[in-house]
């Protein structure tokens, strides 16, 4: 279980916020081998959508046969105080997963009055199919291999009214060498209908329409056996009415030391489209240093182009029982665009703890 209160807000600028308190129950239980049941229920004494209340409740359950199968679900709803019309949502899945051959099957549906307000709903009033297909032999015959992997997904989205909003079908081969490096490709087949505008920067808008378009990644991971590891992607192709490559850095890791890494990212995206032009820029860098197993301190510093943002953040972690915690941390975001160091956007300074006592 846990509670929040949080205190009034008299912003004047963008409105004030209500002193709000939030509510989270969880409950849990292992049954048979390797299954189990559970529920949840949320509350926010004031809503962030109207001027009443918001719950959410729900049950799921996930049940594992034999080795390799495995089923799943949910099936939740919320109330929200002045807001009336399809506010459930669940989910099926099935998953087969054996080393040589794999499948899976989801069903995902979203109503659009579904409203949990403590969490978040990436997408709403939608219907989502996915299925997918594995095949992955072990050659015995290419000593540098480990294994060879091929796989096809098919994702669609529909809106309540039965429209195909998303529809992105692939192709996806992977290499995986005796090393750990890997070598990936995959291809694309994109559907998008647009029902308004799409601001995708400011000043570049996309239109109303229905987009058919194709693109490809290849992508090769450096494994972790290496002092510097880390994924290399360039993915190229159409977008929408336009064109886009793209290239990426993520999962990075360079040791220094044994107890002191450095993890560097960035993406950079070209898109070159009818109504307009541009470059979109993220660079990150994340560095961590154990002085033990129970004690270290991390701290991050990233750009990000689209809002002209640079934020840190550094971090200090003690557990100082098992299970009992000390964090302490500071965060900062700055708007490159204004006069200053540059101009501060927000800034904090927290302090947690939390101590475990065992019954």
């Amino acid at each position: 279980m846990l509670n929040i209160q949080t205190g009034d807000e008299p912003d004047v600028l963008v409105g004030a916020t209500p002193s709000t308190n939030f509510t989270v129950a969880r409950v849990k239980r292992d049954i048979l081998r390797r299954s189990s049941i559970g529920a949840l229920f949320t509350n926010r004494s004031e809503s962030s959508v109207t001027t009443g209340s918001n719950q959410a409740a729900g049950v799921d359950a996930a049940f594992g046969f034999y080795q390799n199968v495995n089923l799943g679900g949910y099936y939740a709803r919320t109330a929200t105080e002045g807001l009336h019309g399809d506010a459930e949502s669940y989910q099926g899945r099935f998953t087969y997963a054996p080393d040589r051959y794999g499948a899976r099957f989801e069903y995902l549906k979203v109503g659009n009055h579904f409203n949990p307000e403590v969490g978040l709903v990436r997408r709403s009033d939608f219907r989502r199919t996915f299925a997918s297909g594995r095949f992955s032999p072990r050659p015995k015959n290419i000593k540098s291999v480990r294994r060879f992997l091929y796989e096809g997904t098919f994702e669609n989205f529909e809106n309540s009214a039965g429209l195909t909003e998303t529809r992105v079908t692939t192709g996806h081969f992977n290499t995986e060498l005796e090393s750990s490096d890997q070598f990936n490709f995959e291809a694309n087949k994109n559907e998008e209908q647009l029902t308004q505008p799409f601001a995708i920067v400011p000043g570049v808008i996309i239109p109303i329409g229905d987009y058919h378009f194709n693109d490809a990644q290849v992508s090769y991971y450096f494994g972790p056996q290496r002092q510097g590891s880390g994924n290399v992607t360039f993915q190229f192709g159409g977008f929408y009415d336009g064109t886009i490559k793209a290239l990426t850095l993520s999962g990075s890791r360079v040791a220094i030391l044994s107890q002191w890494s450095v993890e560097p990212s960035f993406s950079i995206n070209h898109i070159d489209l009818p109504c307009g032009e541009f470059t979109t820029q993220l660079y990150r860098a994340r560095t961590d240093y154990s002085f033990s197993p129970r004690m270290f301190s991390s701290a991050l510093i990233q750009y990000n182009s689209t809002d002209a943002s640079f934020s840190s953040n550094l971090r200090y972690r003690w557990e100082y029982l098992p299970g009992s915690e000390l964090f302490v941390v500071y965060t900062d975001e700055r708007d490159t665009r204004l006069a200053g160091f540059p101009g501060l956007k927000n800034r904090a300074f927290v302090v947690k703890i939390n101590r475990l006592w065992r019954f």
